[in-house]
Parts: C-alpha cells; structure tokens; sequence
C-alpha cells in the first residue's frame, strides 16, 4: 500500500519538480504545462540535505522544489550506469527491450523508438537539451526530438548562452561546466518562455572529473576528505544553478505552470572504500549513497536507488514524501499526461499525477524489474530478488535496506518465486534471457565485499 507521509521533503537525484496553473492570467492558466527535467550525474541517494542522511550537504534550492512537492523515498532508474538510463527515461520503455544494456551498447536500437521528446514537439512544445547527451552521435538529437541543443562537453549547440541561434557549433565560454549549463539553460527559457516547452537540463555533476571551482569549493571548510569537499561543492554549484532556473522561470511570469522533475542517472562510484588516492577523473567522486549498499555498476540499492522529486503547487500538495516504489520510467508517461497527449501503449512508465493526489489509489507499479550484463533484479512489494552470475539474493526491504541478510535459503519458495518472474520478463527483452555466466572479479568482489561480509576484499577499480 502506499505510504504518504507529510513533512520534512527531500529530495532524491533526480529530482521532479512540478509548478502549474493556478496563474491570474487567462491565456496562460489554459496554456499546457511547461517541463523541466533536470537530471545530474553518479548522485548518491544520500546527498540531499533534505532527505535528512548526512549533515555536511547543503542543497537549499533543490530542499525548496521538494518542500513545495512529493519526494520520493524509493525512486529507482532501470540500470546502475549513464547511457541504459538515459535511454529508459526518454522513452519510458525498459530500455532492454530496445537493446541498450550498457554504455557500450549501440545505439540504433534507441533511435528507432519515438521519445517522450518527440511526441512532445509534434503536439507544439519547444524541446532543448543542454548538457550531456551520452546517446550517440551529436547529429541524431534533432531526430530524438530536441531543436534546440546545446553540449557538454563538445561545442555542438545550436544556440548560444545569450539565447542567440549560432547554425550549430559553439564554443562555451571557459568556465565552470556546471555554471555553463545552468546559463544554457535559462538562455533556453528566454527563448521560449512565451510557448509551451520541455527541458532537459542535464549536468555532468557531481561525475568526475572533479573540477569544482575555489568559490563553491570554499563553502566546505570543514571536509577533510578533498573528494568528499569537491563533490559537495560540484553539488553546490548544481543546487545554485537551479535556484537561477527557478529564478528564470519566475521573471518569466511562467513558474507556476512549469513542471519539474529531479533525478539522479544512477548511485555514485565509491570504490568500496571511498579513498581519497588516485588522480581527480578516477576513483570515487565523493558522493554517497546512504543508507543503501551498493554502488554504481551493481543492482544493489546504493546502484539503482536515487534522489526523485516532483513539485506542482498548481497539482500537486506539497511538502509531502512519498514511500512507494516509482521508477524514472514514469517521468515519460507523466510529461505526456501534462501535455494531454495519449499515453504509449507500450510504455513500462506510469503517470504518476493520480498516485500523489489519491493515497487511495495504491501503488504505481506492483513490480520493478532489471537487466544489466550478468545481473538481474525484481522487486515486487518490500522483497527484493537479484540474480548476480551464479549466485542468488533475497533481501527484505522493509526490515533489511542495507541489503544485509540474504534470505534466499531461509524463504527457497519466494525466491523461486521472484526468479521466474524474472526470467519470464528476460524472455520479452532484446536479447532475450538473462546471462548464466560468473561474475567477472571486479563484480564479484563487490558482492563479496557490500553482501558476503567481506569487509577486507581488495579494492575493486574501473570506470
């Protein structure tokens, strides 16, 4: 049953906020909502300051889209990794199905689905991206949707930080990335803040490498981890910026009718033991994902459970949390819901307006599933099944979050259960099946390391 409790918001990283209607002014209280998503990078559940895990963040302006919304406390992606997310989200399908599973997959099978984007240009809304793509070649943005665009990092954009058409290439000024695209951003509104449009403002922050400038970097003196300071003033920077959205959108007179999500793409690196050695664009970013286990590149909660808010003084009550599972999926299905547009027939997303209005109408989704390489994972109520290689799990979220005990011996009927849910999903997907191979060693020493009690095993590195 859903679990609504009002209060004290946090926020999760990918945060939804949703403002509409309710303007004095006619023309505009009938116009369709405006969409900003704004989506960060290998940001940890835990680093919010209002979702009340750690003291050392500080987030005012994201707090206040999620004190004047619902955030969510079990907002998941569909992959622990930048590129199947993304994916997911834009089309609001299991990005499986389409035959993206992982960062090095190719992408003709995403550009041969319709995207949110798409649909949304068609029925009249101005579409921009600014920020990171991660979804093949520059030149295949227009086809998923976005007239207008404006990179990081590259200089393909086909509009300046002043708001000026440039024919397609620009070279930023060299500044702070983060600040960069927050002024790309606010360039878009001026753009187009006197017609319906969608937004994806989307920061490489806190991802490495970790670049933070001295301004945001001074505001943490009290750090003594160098990488734990720079991701939290890489998030400062990101909790700025967004206060300037909003700034943007209210000096438009189009706040009250802009919707807006905020979400992470997936949990931070940690590396297991969260060092401070090794050179700044490797290593864990100084993120955390609090209280969950696991990082990203496992389906392990710390991997796949992230910052959400969504915030509409116009629709939606605010300071409100929200308990049961939603996913990023749902982002699609709820933009063309703001839209009025028909919801695809095909989606895995929900609109998830009528579940935060009605604590009565239950949960969004009954089960969640995922498939990244060798792993797999179903949760279904407050059971969570994954399928690492060769090895089982089964963990109880509602007594266990931090994924400690695996109850996969003690409850053989539910696992069973679970696993061939799963595996009747797997047979939908693209390829179909789960794989039945080992993990490789770097994988398996994260599962030792964050669900065997192996508190000694070796650092595991990688991208």
């Amino acid at each position: 049953m859903i679990r609504l409790r009002v209060g004290r918001t946090p926020v999760w990283i990918v945060a939804v906020g949703l403002l509409a209607s309710g303007l004095s002014n006619t023309d505009e209280s009938e116009r369709k909502p405006n969409i900003v998503l704004i989506l960060t990078d290998d940001h940890g559940y835990a680093d919010l300051s209002c979702q009340g895990v750690v003291s050392d963040v500080r987030t005012p302006n994201i707090d206040a889209l999620a004190s004047a919304g619902v955030r969510m406390t079990a907002g998941y992606v569909t992959a622990p990794q930048c590129a199947p997310t993304r994916a997911a989200l834009l089309v609001g399908r299991y990005q499986n199905r389409f035959g993206i599973e992982s960062n090095q997959s190719k992408t003709e099978g995403f550009e041969r689905q319709v995207t949110v984007v798409e649909r949304l240009r068609e029925s009249g809304y101005a579409t921009g991206l600014v920020g990171k793509w991660h979804l093949g070649r520059p030149g295949k943005i227009r086809e998923r949707g976005f007239d207008d665009f404006l990179m990081y990092p590259g200089t393909t954009a086909n509009f300046d930080l002043g708001g000026k058409d440039t024919g397609g290439s620009y070279e930023p000024p060299r500044k702070f990335h983060v600040d960069n695209m927050t002024a790309g951003a606010r360039a878009f509104i001026g753009r187009h803040h006197d017609e319906p449009f969608f937004l994806l403002l989307s920061y490489q922050a806190p991802h490495v490498p970790l670049n933070a400038p001295s301004r945001y970097f001074a505001r943490f003196p009290g750090v003594d981890s160098w990488r734990r300071r720079q991701a939290l003033a890489m998030l400062s920077a990101v909790d700025d910026g967004v206060g300037r959205v909003m700034d943007s959108l209210q000096d438009y007179g189009v706040r009250e009718n802009t919707a807006i999500f905020f979400v992470s793409d997936h949990g931070a690196p940690l590396l297991m033991h969260k060092s401070d050695e090794g050179r700044k664009d490797k290593g864990w970013n100084g993120s955390l994902n609090d209280p969950f286990s696991g990082e990203k590149g496992m389906l392990s909660e710390g991997g796949v459970r992230v910052p959400f808010i969504v915030s509409w003084s116009g629709g939606l009550a605010g300071g409100r949390v929200f308990e049961s599972p939603v996913s990023s999926l749902d982002i699609a299905a709820t933009s063309l819901a703001l839209a009025g547009l028909e919801p695809d027939a095909r989606a895995d997303g929900v609109d998830l307006l009528p579940f935060l209005r009605d604590k009565e109408r239950g949960d969004p989704h009954s089960i969640l599933f995922w498939r990244f390489g060798v792993q797999a994972a179903v949760r279904e109520g407050d059971w969570k099944y994954i399928r690492a290689g060769e090895r089982e799990y089964l963990f109880d979220l509602a007594e266990d979050e931090t994924e400690s005990e695996n109850r996969a011996a003690a409850e053989p009927e539910l696992a069973a259960a679970l696993a061939g849910k799963l595996e009747a999903w797997a047979s939908e997907l693209t390829p179909a099946g789960l794989e039945a191979k080992k993990l490789p060693p770097k994988l398996a020493t994260l599962y030792d390391f964050y669900h065997e009690g192996d508190r000694a095993a070796e650092d595991a590195t990688g991208d």
